[in-house]
């Protein structure tokens, strides 16, 4: 790791954080983007962490800089959880940032050293390079057969944000059924997220709240903190937002949405689960499929982690594995499906 961050107190952290890990070495710290350039070549990093306000070059232009000479390179973003942050973090993921991390909020060198291994550790792995033979095969399941969409239930992670992007940019504008996100972000984040993607999407798209009517043609974003629910009461559908206790270490979980999804819409849930660490979505793909729903895992080529599709993949519950640019024409011609012309 390069670790890039004018605060000393922080690059002190993150280094005695990421020494105790036998698989990490940190290869160098850099007080700024321009120091940080000129030790790109030399210490030749797997994976770049990223601070985003410093002097003489600040985190976007040293991003900028980075992609220009190392397309491919993982950069983790390091963040504080403010709405400042937030926007200038989702700023970062759409130039070419591939995660983020929040910086520790705890007093002490020593708690601020446990929480970055904590929550820092975990991404790095995530991201960095194979290892040689470990490459892991797709599942596909027996297909369903195919029912007419009334809803989409989506699950995602780390690379999200830019996934969202490209699939619900190219939704068309007529897309009837409503969509529903689980994102893996802070509250913060994930208002801005949708802020964000309503000015890229044909749809209105929303950060939900609890109680709220559901409407066809409409993206509804789980606020970090909350579990995202629908229910059904007196013909209407509505959204439930609860503080439940966590799945898959998450709140939001993609899996408390997708098995929502089916009491309400049963076989006509497409339940999409795109790039992201852990598990979470994979449980909820089998509640869909049992319910006699649609499954499509993002492929390998296009995921920025593999581990969320992989696990539905793998266990056999994925009816299709598509790259991210081709999902929305599959989810708007099955949403089509049955329509009178």
């Amino acid at each position: 790791m390069l670790v890039v961050d004018d605060a000393v107190v922080v690059r002190q952290v993150v280094a005695r954080a990421l020494a105790t890990e036998p698989n990490l070495e940190v290869v160098g710290l850099a007080p700024n983007g321009r120091v940080a350039m000129a030790m790109l070549a030399r210490v030749r990093p797997d994976v770049v962490i990223l601070d985003l306000e410093m002097p003489e070059m600040n985190g976007l232009e040293t991003l900028a800089a980075i992609r220009a000479s190392h397309p491919t390179l993982p950069v983790i973003v390091y963040s504080h959880l403010s709405e400042q942050g937030a926007s200038a973090t989702l700023e970062a993921l759409a130039l070419g940032a591939t995660d983020f991390a929040l910086k520790p909020r705890a007093d002490g060198i020593g708690l601020a050293v446990e929480e970055v291994r904590r929550d820092l550790v975990p991404q790095i792995m995530a991201l960095a390079p194979p290892v040689a033979g470990s490459a892991r095969p797709h599942g596909v399941a027996a297909g369903n057969r195919p029912s007419k969409v009334s809803a989409v239930v989506v699950a995602t992670s780390t690379g999200g944000p830019n996934a969202l992007a490209v699939l619900l940019a190219d939704l068309p504008a007529d897309f009837r059924a409503p969509v529903f996100i689980v994102q893996h972000m802070p509250a913060v984040f994930t208002a801005t997220l949708a802020v964000r993607l309503d000015g890229l999407c044909p749809l209105p798209v929303v950060e939900a709240s609890n109680g709220e009517v559901v409407a066809g043609g409409k993206v509804y974003i789980a606020p970090g903190g909350f579990h995202m629910e629908v229910t059904r009461r007196a013909g209407e559908v509505r959204i439930r937002l609860h503080e439940g206790a966590k799945e898959n270490s998450c709140r939001p979980a993609a899996d408390v949405l997708f098995r929502s999804s089916v009491t309400v819409y049963g076989a006509g849930v497409l339940a999409l689960v795109l790039t992201g660490m852990g598990r979470d979505g994979r449980d909820g793909a089998g509640a869909v499929r049992s319910a006699g729903g649609t499954v499509i895992a993002e492929s390998e080529t296009t995921a920025t982690v593999t581990a969320m599709p992989h696990a539905v993949a793998a266990a056999g519950l994925a009816d299709m594995v598509l790259p991210i640019d081709r999902m929305a024409d599959e989810c708007a011609r099955r949403e089509s499906m049955g329509r009178v012309r």
